[in-house]
C-alpha cells in the first residue's frame, strides 16, 4: 500500500462575470412580461428576485460564466453556446484541459506522465465518448480514461477513487478533472435557483510518494471517505428519456425537468449529515475539529458552512480556519472546495492537518484528510 499525494492543483475560472444586480434585472425584466401573460389568462402571478434576497439566502454577490449574455438576455436566459463539429475539441473537453494544464505544471509532470484519466462532475456535456477520453486524446496521455459524477461531491469521489487505486498500485499517476459549466443546465427563470451558480474548472494530479521523497509544500492524502443517501430534494429529470414521455419526441419541454431543489430541507438536512460526517471522520482518526489547521467545504452556502462548523466546533469559526469562495464565484459544484483549497494552502506549515470536504446532491458528501508535507 503506497502514500499517496496530491502533487498538482489547476483551477480555471472564466472570464465573464455576471452581478446580483444585473442577474436581478434580466429576471425581473421576464417576470414583467411573463406576468401579462399570466394575469390575461388567470394564472398565478410570479415574484420579483432582488439582490438583498440573494445575499441573504446564499452569501453570493457575482458569478462567473462561460458566456453571460445569453444569460441577461430576458427572451432567451441561457448561455449562447454555439454547436461544434464532432471532430473539434468540445467545451467542456476544453474547459477541463484549461485546468488539468495548469495541475500538471504545478506538479511538474508531462500529460505522458498520466496513466488515468478522470472527468467527474455534476453536469457532463454529453454521455460518450467520455470527455475523459477525448481530454486523454487532446493532451496526449496514456492508459485510460472515464467519466463519472456525483453532484457537487463529484470532485471529493472522484478524488477518492483516485487515491485508493493509486494506494493499491493499480494506477502510478492520475489526472482527476471536474469542469463544471453548470449555467448550461440551470434554469434562469426559477426564482430559488437562478442565482446560485457558476461556472469553473478544476484539476488535481494524484500520485504515489516515493520512500524518501519528501515533497515539501505538497499534501499526503491519509484518508478518503464518501457517502450517500437518496434524497428528491436536489434534483435534474433531464435526459435521454425525457422525450419519450412528450407527445412529439421531437419537442424537448424543458419545464420541469431542469435543476431544481427544496433549499429549506436541503439546508437542514445536508447541514446535520455535513456536521456528522466531518465528527465521525476525523475521530476515525483520533482527531477532533480543532485539529485541523484548514477546512476547505463546499461552496454552496455560506450560512449552510457556518451552521456545520459551528456545531462541529461548538462557536462560530471564521474565514482563516474556513475560507469561502463563493461570495465572488457562486456556488460551482464539485469545483469550489477545490478553489478554496488552490487559493488557501500557502500558509500552511508541514504537519497541519486540512480536510477537503464536499456535500452534494444525492444526498452526497465526499471528504478527503490532508496533511501539508
Amino acid at each position: 500500500m503506497h502514500r499517496v499525494i496530491i502533487s498538482g492543483i489547476g483551477v480555471e475560472i472564466p472570464e465573464p462575470s455576471i452581478t446580483n444586480e444585473e442577474l436581478v434585472d434580466s429576471f425581473n425584466a421576464w417576470v414583467e412580461m411573463e406576468n401579462v401573460r399570466r394575469q390575461a389568462s388567470g394564472e398565478t402571478l410570479l415574484q420579483k428576485s432582488d439582490s438583498a434576497f440573494i445575499l441573504h439566502a446564499s452569501g453570493v454577490q457575482t458569478r462567473h460564466v462561460i458566456e453571460r449574455e445569453g444569460i441577461l438576455d430576458p427572451t432567451r436566459m441561457a448561455p449562447r453556446i454555439p454547436a461544434r463539429p464532432d471532430d473539434a475539441l468540445s467545451l467542456e473537453a476544453e474547459f477541463g484541459i484549461a485546468s488539468a494544464r495548469k495541475a500538471l505544471e504545478h506538479a511538474g509532470v508531462e500529460p505522458s506522465d498520466i496513466d488515468l484519466v478522470i472527468c467527474s462532475a455534476s453536469h457532463h456535456q454529453r454521455p460518450y465518448p467520455a470527455i475523459a477520453i477525448e481530454m486523454q486524446q487532446a493532451m496526449g496521455t496514456k492508459g485510460a480514461g472515464f467519466d463519472m459524477g456525483l453532484g457537487c461531491s463529484s470532485a471529493a469521489a472522484a478524488l477518492h477513487i483516485a487515491v485508493n487505486l493509486v494506494r493499491a498500485g493499480a494506477h502510478r499517476r492520475v489526472l482527476v478533472t471536474t469542469p463544471e459549466i453548470i449555467t448550461g443546465h440551470l434554469n434562469f427563470r426559477d426564482r430559488q435557483t437562478h442565482f446560485i451558480f457558476g461556472d469553473a474548472s478544476v484539476s488535481m494530479v494524484v500520485e504515489g510518494l516515493a520512500q524518501g521523497d519528501k515533497r515539501p509544500g505538497r499534501f499526503e492524502v491519509l484518508d478518503t471517505r464518501t457517502w450517500t443517501q437518496m434524497s428528491n430534494n436536489i434534483r435534474t429529470n433531464l435526459g435521454y428519456y425525457t422525450r419519450t414521455a412528450q407527445d412529439d419526441p421531437y419537442m424537448i419541454n424543458l419545464e420541469g425537468n431542469l435543476i431544481k431543489q427544496v433549499g429549506n430541507k436541503v439546508f437542514k438536512e445536508v447541514t446535520v449529515a455535513g456536521h456528522k460526517f466531518i465528527v465521525e471522520f476525523l475521530a476515525e482518526h483520533g482527531l477532533t475539529p480543532q485539529a485541523i489547521r484548514r477546512f476547505w467545504l463546499h461552496q454552496a452556502n455560506a450560512r449552510m458552512n457556518a451552521m456545520i462548523l459551528k456545531l462541529s466546533f461548538g462557536h462560530e469559526v471564521g474565514h482563516d480556519r474556513a475560507p469561502m469562495v463563493l461570495e465572488r464565484l457562486g456556488n460551482t459544484a464539485g469545483a469550489g472546495a477545490v478553489v478554496a483549497l488552490s487559493e488557501n494552502h500557502a500558509d500552511m506549515n508541514a504537519g497541519d492537518y486540512g480536510l477537503l470536504c464536499a456535500f452534494g446532491a444525492g444526498y452526497s458528501i465526499g471528504g478527503a484528510l490532508l496533511r501539508m508535507l
